[in-house]
């Protein structure tokens, strides 16, 4: 439950950080209704996932998750760039998480 849990918050994290981008400074009511809601969802779902994986881990994996799901979103919807330095380290980002996962014993 905790990693369903854990990858829920980090869906939400992905949302958050996208959100910040069209609230313009809290500046647009919808954007920035959505930015409040899935930040603090994906800081509930985080703590509650804690009960059940360690803390390094956790957050570990739910920046990491955070961080390429945004990587990846700009690369697609807003055209950044997507050089193979930028692909190879957004790899390097997965194969960490992919690791803490693997190597989490409960």
């Amino acid at each position: 439950m905790g990693w369903l849990l854990l990858f829920s918050a980090g869906c939400s994290e992905i949302v958050f950080a996208l959100s910040l981008k069209y609230n313009e400074g809290f500046s647009k009511l919808w954007p920035s209704v959505l930015t409040c809601f899935s930040g603090a969802g994906s800081f509930y779902l985080l703590m509650l996932s804690l009960k059940s994986l360690p803390l390094g881990t956790a957050y570990a994996v739910w920046t990491g998750m955070g961080a390429v799901g945004v990587a990846v979103i700009g690369i697609v919807m807003f055209k950044e760039s997507a050089d193979w330095i930028r692909l190879v380290s957004i790899l390097l980002i997965v194969v960490g998480i992919a690791g803490l996962k693997l190597t989490h014993v409960e």
